[in-house]
């Protein structure tokens, strides 16, 4: 236990909840019900780098909610050469984020480290998702009740690292950022942003990204239990 922090703050996607699993999985089941006849591996190959410039795009304003989801599927079926009509699109990008809390695995250690966590600190989310989307994963994995607060990015108007989330998060958690920790996988969004709060930070390494000497990395959510 680390008796310098009162408060832990999570971001969900890829830090505790397996987005890549879950969405290859509503991939598949969209594309059936639409009748698309895709190789899945093929697409996901494709559209995983797309997808994650369209959200850095996101997070930098630089496109709204509505071009990332019409602009990720557009890009990649491009790519692929494969037509599609913009109808098409607009139904599979509604398909896709009806359909993505229907999977909700967490990545190996998520349940044993909350559980440690919760009776040592309050725990919390801030996470750059769209508002109906976080909640249900959220509800649907079974982990919402670890958290007292969750401040999505959505609700707020601003996306990590913006500070305005930081300070709307640790407002909403009755929280003091130097006797906080915020826990995350994107180094720009999730630490700097939380460094920038003087909030102490974790980095969930999973895109196995070179970091900073400095920086605490961890590649197993169960070594977080080292920290606090």
């Amino acid at each position: 236990m680390n008796k310098e922090i009162k408060d832990v703050f999570f971001d969900l996607d890829h830090t505790l909840w397996d987005f890549d699993r879950n969405s290859g999985l509503a991939f598949s089941k969209i594309f059936e019900k639409n009748s698309i006849n895709i190789n899945l591996e093929a697409f996901l190959e494709v559209y995983s780098p797309i997808n994650f410039q369209y959200w850095k795009w996101y997070r930098e304003e630089r496109v709204t909610k509505a071009q990332l989801r019409y602009g990720r599927f557009k890009k990649t079926f491009d790519a692929l050469r494969i037509k599609v009509t913009d109808d098409t699109i607009d139904k599979l990008s509604e398909d896709y984020i009806i359909h993505l809390p229907d999977h909700n695995y967490l990545f190996d250690g998520t349940i044993e480290l909350l559980d440690y966590l919760k009776q040592h600190y309050k725990l919390h989310i801030i996470t750059n998702g769209f508002e109906e989307v976080q909640l249900k994963k959220l509800k649907n994995s079974n982990i919402d009740m670890y958290f007292d607060t969750v401040t999505t990015s959505e609700a707020v108007g601003v996306k990590k690292p913006n500070p305005r989330i930081f300070k709307v998060a640790l407002q909403g958690a009755n929280a003091i950022p130097e006797e906080s920790m915020m826990i995350g996988d994107t180094y720009e969004a999730d630490i700097l942003g939380a460094e920038g709060m003087n909030m102490k930070t974790i980095c969930y390494n999973y895109h196995d990204l070179k970091m900073p000497d400095k920086q605490v990395v961890v590649n197993h959510l169960l070594e977080i239990r080292n920290y606090l």
